[in-house]
């Protein structure tokens, strides 16, 4: 039978179940599985599938035992956990309430303080829909108090949320580095410029948005001293520990990515202990989700590594980069051509779906022109990011339309995200077009 045949109608198979809402593992687990079988089935010609359950049943299992063994995977636990722990602990929105301070008399100060609050959460958690659904109960809710354009009080926080996927530690760099066997430090370290570039634009469209529209944001806080500014930077001290235990850390060769986040849930739990921000009840629920969550995203990369066995065993991916090399597309053609892939996936598909389903088939293409595989993982990041907040299945949107409830109609909340996507798309291409700001710390280690 025709391997690339098949492989073709498994991919079909798997966009349809999405279509139908069948979570990803299962779609992936149970196409690859029964491709398999069929591959196996006419190995030798003739239909034989008794022949075929040996070796499908050994793929399938082996394959999942082999990646939950993963000693790279265990930062997701890790990392995880730290994200829950430090907000229990008040950790992660005290950088939030620092630049609420600093920047109360502001025009739009407060949208600007969600996005930093945002980037600081994102610093710790590693999650963008944890991220949003965390700072949009905080920020949302007080803008629209506060007297905000509905539109920019809710779209900030959306637009906020995706610097999850981004800034370090970022749970999908650690699934991307995982199926491409590439360094999780350096891709940790090279989300850092595009992160920053990505935070410092969003801020921008706000203080344009605000000097156009002043109404947008008419509410302006009391004026705060100069203690009480200092007071606010203080208290956000653990938060830019962390931060700096996960970046100086790897940066500096002190501690592997791993190392980093088991380092970093240990100083979380004592600062939580130590400020009598945590108790045992919380860390108790903190860890509870954090094996919900876990076990979520190991079934899933589970599934999505028998899929890529799959994938191998069909031969497809080969005849694509064929295919694609036989047409002679020039570089820019295949960049344009893959980021358009994702923009229209990002539209439908969450983003650990849109990169487990299409790592198969894009890295050997990539590889095959020379692209940098931590370059490309930040391109791909990014364009998962953006969507995050594409409509029409933009899942922060929604995570922040289910925050502020019937208050604000969604598609008012995506007339708001059009501001940012323009922004995200200016930082996109300048990733694409110049590999140094995702290159230029990772490799000055």
């Amino acid at each position: 039978m025709d391997g690339t045949l098949v492989g073709i109608v498994a991919f079909c198979a798997v966009i349809g179940l999405l279509a139908i809402r069948v979570p990803i593992a299962f779609a992936l687990a149970g196409v690859a599985t029964a491709g398999s079988f069929v591959m196996f089935a006419f190995r030798t010609g003739d239909f034989t599938p008794l022949r075929a359950l040996r070796p499908t049943t050994s793929m399938v299992f082996s394959n999942s035992f082999d990646l939950i063994h993963s000693y790279d995977l265990s930062m997701i636990p890790l990392f995880v956990a730290l994200g829950h722990i430090a907000y229990r602990a008040d950790i992660t929105t005290k950088i939030y309430h620092a630049a609420r301070v600093w920047l109360a008399r502001v025009p739009g100060g407060v949208a600007m303080a969600s996005v930093m609050g945002c980037g600081g959460f994102s610093a710790i958690t590693g999650s963008s829909i944890a991220c949003a659904s965390t700072m949009g109960r905080i920020c949302s809710p007080e803008m629209l108090r506060m007297g905000y354009d509905p539109r920019l009080a809710t779209s900030s926080v959306a637009a906020g949320g995706t610097l999850g996927s981004l800034i370090p530690p970022s749970v999908l760099f650690i699934i991307y580095g995982i199926f491409t066997e590439t360094s999780i430090s350096q891709l940790f370290l090279a989300g850092i410029l595009p992160g920053l570039l990505s935070l410092a634009g969003f801020i921008l469209v706000i203080w344009v948005w605000v000097r156009r529209d002043p109404a947008a944001a008419p509410a302006l806080g009391e004026e705060t001293t100069l203690a009480e500014r200092g007071r606010a930077a203080w208290e956000a001290w653990p938060a830019v520990a962390l931060f700096a235990i996960i970046v100086g850390g790897i940066y500096g060769g002190i501690f592997t990515a791993t190392e980093a986040a088991a380092v970093c849930v240990t100083a979380a739990t004592l600062i939580g202990f130590a400020q009598r921000k945590l108790s045992f009840p919380a860390l108790w629920e903190a860890l509870r989700e954090t094996a919900i969550q876990t076990a979520s995203i190991f079934f899933i990369a589970a599934s999505a590594k028998i899929f890529v066995a799959f994938i191998a065993l069909t031969g497809v991916a080969p005849d694509i980069v064929a295919a694609v090399t036989a047409a002679q597309l020039s570089p820019v053609v295949l960049m344009l051509s893959i980021a358009a892939i994702y923009l229209v996936l990002g539209m439908f598909l969450d983003p650990i779906g849109i990169m487990v389903l299409t790592l198969p088939l894009m890295i050997p293409l990539v590889e095959t022109y020379g692209f940098d595989l931590i370059w490309f993982g930040v391109v791909v990041i990014k364009l998962l990011e953006i969507g995050l907040i594409t409509p029409p299945v933009g899942l922060n949107v929604f995570v922040i339309a289910n925050v502020v409830g019937p208050s604000v109609a969604i598609e008012r909340i995506f007339s708001g995200i059009l501001r940012f996507l323009t922004v995200d798309v200016l930082v996109l291409l300048a990733i694409m077009a110049f590999p140094v700001i995702s290159l230029l710390i990772p490799y000055s280690m």
